[in-house]
């Protein structure tokens, strides 16, 4: 079946980038430590603006914070803060800026008190993906409350723009949900 004619999800609409995203990465189990921290950051990033936005922006943003290497990342000092927020290629909000930081601080610790992000994120789901049978994109909830308890306790642990909601959609891009509508190909694949 041509890639066209493939049924997907309605939000991965046309754009050869969101549609590569949806058909190779969202939803697909996601267990390497790094791309696991970028995911986590990028998608705090997207914060009150549209997913697209953010991936047209995602080669930029590894380039700037060193492929996400959480070691690197958590060292920045505040000079290279200012030089990020001079950096075209990301989104120069400040918040956002201090919150990858951050949240590399943050992951470093998980690393030493959960195992890591694989271990801490996958035990909250018993190390499986849970298959939601949605029919349309309206049926899929912007939170849940697995993704109020994860957002809770990534906020405990010092992690920031981790809300229920960013939460959920990082569970989603990163598989630990399968929300592909039932009539998407990837739907079983999940």
């Amino acid at each position: 079946m041509a890639a066209s004619k493939k049924r997907r999800c309605d939000w991965a609409g046309t754009d050869p980038r969101m549609v590569a995203y949806h058909d190779e990465e969202w939803g697909v189990p996601l267990h390497d430590e790094r791309r696991l921290f970028e995911m986590l950051c990028l998608e705090g990033a997207q914060a009150g603006l549209s997913w697209s936005t953010i991936l047209n922006r995602r080669e930029g943003y590894r380039a700037a914070y060193d492929g996400f290497d959480a070691e690197l990342v958590a060292t920045y000092d505040d000079a290279r803060q200012a030089r990020l927020l001079a950096d075209r290629r990301i989104i120069r909000n400040k918040a956002k800026v201090r919150a990858f930081r951050d949240n590399a601080r943050a992951t470093l610790e998980l690393r030493e008190t959960a195992g890591g992000l694989d271990a801490y994120l996958w035990g909250f789901v018993g190390g499986r993906t849970i298959v939601d049978r949605f029919e349309t994109m309206a049926q899929v909830p912007a939170e849940t409350p697995l993704a109020r308890e994860i957002s809770s306790d990534l906020k405990q642990r010092g992690f920031r723009f981790v809300g229920p909601v960013i939460v959920y959609a990082y569970m989603q891009s990163v598989g630990l949900v399968n929300d592909h509508i039932v009539s998407c190909f990837r739907h079983p694949e999940g």
